[in-house]
């Protein structure tokens, strides 16, 4: 079957990658639409690794305010000023804080929860599961699993993604770093609510 241009057009609208990216995705994948899409997906999960390490200076601190009840203020930043003006990020920052004020998260990344809230968390979910006679090797299983769930609720990069369920925020801040060709790093976030309790 032929790549046509409404092939490339449907492609691109869907992943945001190039022309000619998105013609070679084609090709490899034999016009299989989703395929071509799984292979610029993990092209960009790998340029997003490669640029993890690049300095970024740049940026925007976005608000978003929910019916004046809650608000929230997100540091996103990025390698060039041209890239924090693109409506491409403005967007991105904007959507992580509506994330925030709609998911309420406690940290940005899983290395910022502190150690012993992991073990207190880690020790709660094995003293709940102690008593069922499950297999050392099965309870350790379930423990990971509870936490991994406990790290999609605290942790905004680990959470899904409120526009798409199928996806992390991770997801979503790699594929704009696909796109861009930057590095993105989510550095803090604040999050208020009216009467919301100091602690």
């Amino acid at each position: 079957m032929p790549i046509t241009l409404e092939m490339i057009k449907e492609l691109r609208e869907k992943t945001g990658a190039g022309v000619l990216d998105c013609r070679k995705a084609l090709e490899t994948a034999e016009c299989d639409m989703a395929r071509a899409q799984q292979i610029l997906y993990d092209k960009g999960l790998a340029a997003a690794a490669r640029k993890a390490e690049r300095e970024t200076k740049q940026g925007l601190i976005e608000a978003y305010v929910h019916m004046g009840k809650a608000a929230a203020l997100v540091e996103v930043n990025c390698e060039t000023d041209f890239v924090a003006r693109t409506a491409q990020f403005k967007e991105l920052a904007h959507n992580l804080a509506m994330q925030v004020v709609a998911s309420r998260p406690q940290y940005v990344r899983l290395e910022d929860i502190p150690a012993d809230i992991v073990e207190k968390e880690r020790s709660a979910y094995t003293v709940q599961l102690e008593g069922q006679g499950k297999p050392a090797h099965l309870l350790l299983e379930i423990v990971e699993n509870k936490l991994k769930k406990f790290y999609a609720e605290v942790c905004l990069l680990k959470q899904p993604y409120i526009r798409d369920q199928e996806k992390t925020v991770q997801d979503i801040v790699n594929e704009v770093v696909a796109t861009t060709g930057e590095n993105i790093v989510v550095r803090r976030f604040a999050r208020l609510e009216l009467n919301e309790q100091d602690s």
